[in-house]
């Protein structure tokens, strides 16, 4: 199955469980800089939606911004 597409499992979305993919986004956001969300769904593992949870978690906490782009979401952190 391509990623997303599996049953998520209980533990996929227990907050800690989103809380970790939070804090992947932000180490990878921290290594590579501003990123589209494209790509970042490719280096955070886990389900499509765990993911765009923790990128609202982060953008929630104020720590990473975001802006459109053509048809693009980009991403990068608003501190280090």
């Amino acid at each position: 199955m391509t990623k997303g597409t599996e049953p998520p499992r209980e533990e996929d979305w227990s907050v800690g469980a989103i809380g970790l993919a939070a804090g992947e986004v932000w180490q990878l956001l921290k290594q590579k800089g501003r990123m589209s969300l494209r790509t970042v769904e490719r280096g955070v593992p886990g389900p499509r939606p765990r993911v765009l949870m923790a990128l609202g978690w982060l953008a929630r906490e104020g720590k990473i911004a975001l802006e459109h782009r053509g048809h693009e979401l980009e991403f990068w952190l608003t501190e280090a």
